[in-house]
């Protein structure tokens, strides 16, 4: 005879060091003296199972916050931290920490396991989530897109594979998808990106997803270098290992572009991504080329391994030419940025103060932060070119994240907003909830401040 058992859900409890004697008061005297033996302290991150009156299974599971509260940092390493099986919330929980546990939840179960069979966290919140449940829902899809596309090793993501993905989204909803590939770059006026994508192993295109027909638009652009080898000025071992991730931007890019046409935001919505492999090849670009762009500007190369301003040159015009009310750019730029601000905080630079501090103040309401960064004009001297109307490179080793930006300003119109996006994609330590691998760095800071800007808060 088989029996069918079904496992009634836990419940979650967040215990704060205030309210710990409270909460042990309310305990049966053997369930104190659980709590009392084990230690428990409400310090942040603990985590306690109390037993059932019998002493058997644990029904109720407490979370200590210390002196502080239920964040998203905290909420992330759930899945990760609680004894494996089905939660739920204590329904006293406001709504809004409701919904941030249950986006920690969501997000902190991701796996990428495409290539092996990884065992998944085991704890599962059920039952009611909060009113955000839809945009939570939204939010883990787009984030594990952007993941997903970022781990895949540039075998299985390509120029071709990044376009697949591009068109996939497009088709999802409804949207105008073009690629333009090869030489048919050069016909088409995007000159840069193909000087940068012709020696790589499949051919070099220029991305275009368009949706909406009415409301302000907003252009996305993304840099897609699918594998950087650094080009003749070749990266070493150490360099090239984690240059699959070098298309992050776009990963990102086109997960911003799935969220906000998921929640249905009142804009027009432009996609560009230049999908390139920079290698090493009879066509590959040399150091002291003059290349031309898209605008009219002649760029001369000092440095091979600068290819993704290059690439993301015409594809912020083909963004301008349109007339965006804002053009947001993500790109694996710079190391510069990662050792002024380290693998978790992207650098933001913005075309005027007040566009990036509303971009800083919803990034840290969605717990996904940005560092403001100046576009010093002092160092503009540092793209001064002999021959050409500016180089690709900084001509010393100082400020090569804001030379960068100030490299990717010369192609963006004077007058028209602009946001610069440098990040890391990726997490380099396991932590719970936070595998080594992908990171949709800025994915949801983005789309708070666009909520914002255009309609409500996110959640």
């Amino acid at each position: 005879m088989t029996m069918n058992m079904t496992t009634a859900p836990r419940r979650l409890r967040w215990v704060d060091e205030a309210g710990l004697a409270a909460c042990k008061a309310g305990l049966s005297p053997a369930a104190r003296d659980w709590v009392e033996a084990h230690g428990f302290l409400a310090e942040r991150g603990r985590v306690l199972a109390l037993p059932d009156a019998a002493g058997g299974a644990p029904v109720e599971v407490w979370v200590g916050l210390g002196s502080g509260r239920v964040d998203l940092t905290l909420a992330l390493g759930m899945p990760d931290r609680l004894p494996a099986g089905d939660y739920t919330l204590d329904e006293t929980l406001p709504e809004a920490t409701t919904t941030t546990l249950a986006l920690g939840f969501a997000l902190g179960a991701y796996r990428f396991a495409r290539y092996k069979a990884v065992a998944h966290a085991g704890a599962r919140l059920v039952g009611p989530t909060g009113a955000g449940g839809d945009v939570v829902a939204a939010i883990a899809r787009a984030d594990a897109l952007a993941r997903d596309l970022i781990n895949t090793p540039a075998q299985d993501m390509g120029p071709s594979e990044l376009s697949a993905a591009v068109a996939a989204v497009a088709q999802r909803h409804a949207a105008q998808f073009e690629a333009i590939v090869g030489d048919d770059l050069l016909s088409a006026g995007y000159p840069a990106v193909h000087a940068v994508g012709r020696s790589g192993a499949q051919a070099p295109r220029l991305l275009t997803l368009q949706a909406g027909s009415t409301g302000p638009l907003v252009a996305l652009v993304g840099k897609g270098v699918c594998f950087d080898t650094g080009g003749l000025d070749l990266k070493p071992a150490s360099g090239m290992a984690l240059m699959k991730k070098d298309m992050g931007g776009a990963a990102i890019a086109l997960a911003v572009a799935e969220l906000v046409l998921a929640l249905e935001l009142p804009v027009r919505l432009l996609l560009v991504i230049p999908a390139v492999e920079n290698g090493v090849g009879p066509h590959a670009y040399r150091p002291g080329d003059v290349l031309k762009t898209r605008a009219g500007l002649t760029v001369e190369v000092t440095n091979t391994d600068a290819e993704g301003r290059i690439v993301l040159a015409d594809a912020l015009t083909r963004a301008s030419e349109a007339h965006p009310d804002v053009i947001i750019d993500f790109a694996t730029l710079t190391g510069a940025a990662r050792v002024a601000l380290g693998p978790e905080l992207p650098a933001a630079y913005g075309s005027d103060d007040a566009l990036l501090a509303e971009l800083t103040e919803a990034a840290t309401a969605a717990a996904d932060p940005v560092w403001p960064m100046p576009l010093w004009r002092g160092y503009e001297d540092e793209l001064q070119s002999r021959i050409a109307d500016l180089q690709n490179a900084s001509s010393s080793g100082f400020a090569g994240s804001i030379t960068a930006g100030l490299f990717l300003r010369r192609f963006v119109p004077s007058g028209q907003h602009w946001i610069h996006l440098d990040l890391y994609a990726w997490n380099p330590k396991d932590r719970p909830g936070r595998p080594v691998g992908a990171e949709a760095h800025t994915l949801r800071a983005v789309v708070e401040w666009l909520q914002r800007r255009y309609r409500t808060a996110l959640t």
